[in-house]
């Protein structure tokens, strides 16, 4: 048995957790049906706010993939050839019945993620909602290029066609987000999909496959398989009868993913890591960056692939920018998740939690911990929470700089010259996401040119829309979730030409046959 941070098993209260009975017959979602998994071994889900567990079940293994795959497969031709309009219409109805169960969605994402309810409640939810409908929309906007006559002999035009069987994993920081970021675009494309979910946070994964049957989508087209990485998540991308797959996480484990993905000449999309750097200049509203800062920095507890994790402030604002950062950091609220004044949740596991702590207790030795740095105790001390940290004098070139923390801390440098900033800013492996903060429209489009990421926001850190791309550059990935550009990593791209001479004998035949 696996069992986290030696959890008691299973004492989630009815009220914490509303959704329970949907997991009475296992935590595999496969063929339109709940089942347990064949692995042999069991894992319990964990409250990180008490360490106590929430659900034992039995994990995924080889043979549960292989009938998930099996059950996307038959799924696919049907799903593939239903009209635009009519997986539009599901969708719709899909996001009708996640919209109706939005409370047991969001009572269940916090549960086990440990973030606030009202964060659940105002983002992960009606965002995931969000989502849902968007692609409800862009399913019937499936466009290939324009028909015309390019060759002048010809009619040409360019057909978009589902890839086949998805085979997908997801992080724990955002379980129910990633999941229909995942699912959403490769279903709308005609595609079908096995997911795996981390099996620490595999609860609204779930559900989101059980709301989606209950709105008519077809047994197949969404299968869950919940499995350690190692046993299913290996077996799903390198499964021959995956076509295609997709993955968010760390940027270590995406260079195994895209290893095994490549050996059978898969559709490989990766979203990874990031550094995000939060570039402020010195005409910049500081009270405005300061507020979002401590907003980017600590958002899910700071487990955000886009948080603000590294503030470059340019001299003259630098030491106001430390205080008053620091400042709003010690008003952030810890507690209890479900509690109407808590602001910042614990971390996801105990585990997570000592890796973040280990970050800043070595960064003492040549840099100075602000505020934070430390577990609170008296209440709190038997979950996984850190204080919000803000840490100072750092080396560009030290780990805190460089390497992804995955928590709420910050880190503060100064620049001198606008042309410092930005090579500050590129100077990680990563690029995914970045803002900059500036009064000056030149000094702005400057930023959002030349720093390396998918994302750069001014003057705000965080938001997302589902219109817009969401992807990196360099050791953040490639590809994109979210808007219609997601469509290009879930569609084949096919030309289709059509001779308009109704000649016998082509012009350019006497290239391999006759004279002209």
């Amino acid at each position: 048995m696996h069992n986290p941070d030696n959890a008691t098993p299973d004492n989630a209260t009815p009220e914490r957790f509303p959704a329970r009975e949907r997991f009475a017959d296992g935590a595999q979602f496969i063929a339109g049906r709940v089942t347990k998994g064949t692995s042999g071994r069991t894992h319990t889900v964990v409250d990180p706010a008490t360490g106590e567990g929430v659900l034992t079940y039995e994990l995924a293994g080889a043979d549960d993939v292989d009938a998930a795959v099996a059950a996307a497969r038959e799924a696919f031709p049907a799903w593939a050839g239903a009209t635009p309009g009519e997986r539009s219409d599901a969708l719709h109805r899909f996001a009708a019945v996640v919209a109706g169960r939005a409370e047991d969605f969001a009572q269940a994402e916090s549960l086990q993620c440990g973030k606030p309810l009202k964060l659940s409640r105002e983002f992960d939810v009606p965002g995931t909602i969000d989502n849902i409908t968007f692609f409800a929309g862009a399913a019937r906007h499936l466009q290939g290029q324009s028909a015309g006559e390019y060759s002048g002999d010809h009619t040409s035009y360019v057909r978009r066609e589902p890839i086949g069987v998805v085979g997908s994993v997801a992080p724990w920081n955002y379980p129910l987000q990633m999941a229909a970021w995942k699912i959403l675009p490769a279903i709308a494309a005609g595609n079908t999909i096995v997911l795996k979910p981390a099996e620490l946070t595999p609860l609204t994964s779930l559900l989101f496959a059980q709301a989606a049957a209950d709105a008519g989508i077809p047994d197949g087209v969404i299968n869950i398989v919940t499995g350690t990485g190692a046993e299913a998540g290996e077996h799903l991308v390198g499964h021959p009868g995956v076509a295609m797959t997709s993955f968010t996480g760390s940027t270590a484990v995406g260079k195994r993913v895209a290893e095994i993905a490549t050996a059978t000449v898969k559709r490989v999309h990766l979203e990874l890591g990031g550094k995000a750097p939060f570039v402020v200049f010195d005409d910049a509203d500081l009270d405005a960056a300061v507020n979002g800062a401590v907003a980017g920095a600590l958002i899910n507890t700071g487990q955000d692939c886009t948080a603000a994790t590294r503030a470059y402030v340019q001299r003259p604002l630098y030491e106001a920018f430390v205080e008053r950062t620091a400042a709003l950091m010690e008003t952030v609220r810890l507690g209890d998740p479900f509690a109407p004044g808590t602001d910042l949740g614990p971390l996801v596991s105990h585990v997570q939690r000592d890796r973040v702590a280990g970050f800043v207790d070595r960064a003492r030795a040549y840099a100075r911990v602000v505020t934070g740095g430390e577990a609170p105790g008296g209440d709190l001390a038997k979950g996984a929470y850190y204080r919000p940290t803000l840490i100072a004098g750092a080396p560009q070139d030290s780990e805190v700089v460089q390497c992804e923390i995955f928590g709420p801390v910050l880190v503060v440098l100064p620049f001198d010259t606008d042309d410092e900033g930005i090579a500050l800013a590129n100077d990680t492996p990563y690029g995914l996401a970045a803002s900059a903060w500036s009064r000056d429209v030149y000094r702005a489009g400057r930023a959002t040119r030349e720093i390396k990421a998918g994302c750069v926001w001014i003057n705000d850190h965080i938001p997302i829309i589902s219109e817009m791309p969401h992807g990196g550059y360099q050791a953040s990935g490639f590809g994109k979730d979210m808007s219609s550009y997601s469509f290009e990593e879930y569609t084949q791209i096919k030309h289709v030409m059509f001779d308009n001479t109704a000649v016998v004998r082509k012009d350019w035949h006497r290239t391999v046959f006759g004279d002209r």
